[in-house]
């Protein structure tokens, strides 16, 4: 049984400690906002934030997380008020939307240690990829999210998540 954080909640998942922790989060957390992308750590698609730094989650093992603390983009914000969040809309830095969460939270990560990250700051930090192609978008995404961050621009109002009513089978 491995304990860990995730989202500020403390869990316990009975599940085998070589499980990579993205299935432990999609599956037995039903967390399903990260996403798999390669499966060996070189496109970001599940980047989730891990104490504090940007991580491929299927890669870390359960075990490996053991004790540890998680942050899925479901824990980011649950009314999408995240500078990030906020930025990526008003700039319009998303289209198919499958690499998003893993760039969310790597931006996001990036952002936690360096409200006003250079050019190449953050080129180092944001490794993840785009098939559709977003980076001249992202770089002023994550620039206009430090800015929000900084306190220099305010975010934008977004509308509440809708909540579905419909049962899932």
């Amino acid at each position: 049984m491995a304990r860990l954080t995730v989202n500020n909640q403390p869990i316990e998942l009975r599940l085998p400690g070589d499980t990579p922790l993205l299935w432990a989060l999609r599956d037995a957390a039903n967390l399903t906002g990260t996403k798999y992308g390669c499966g060996t750590g070189e496109c970001g698609a599940c980047t989730v934030i891990v104490d504090g730094q940007a991580m491929p989650s299927c890669t870390l093992r359960l075990a490996e997380a053991e004790g540890r603390n998680v942050t899925t983009i479901e824990g980011l914000s649950s009314d999408r008020s995240h500078p990030v969040q906020q930025a990526f809309v008003a700039e319009q830095a998303i289209q198919c939307g499958f690499c998003t969460p893993g760039l969310v939270m790597a931006a996001a990560a990036l952002l936690a240690r360096n409200a006003s990250p250079t050019e190449a700051d953050i080129t180092a930090a944001i490794t993840n990829v785009c098939r559709c192609g977003v980076y001249p978008r992202l770089m002023r995404t994550i620039e206009r999210a430090g800015r929000i961050l900084r306190g220099e621009e305010r975010g934008i109002p977004l509308p509440a998540p809708a909540v579905s009513t419909t049962p899932v089978l």
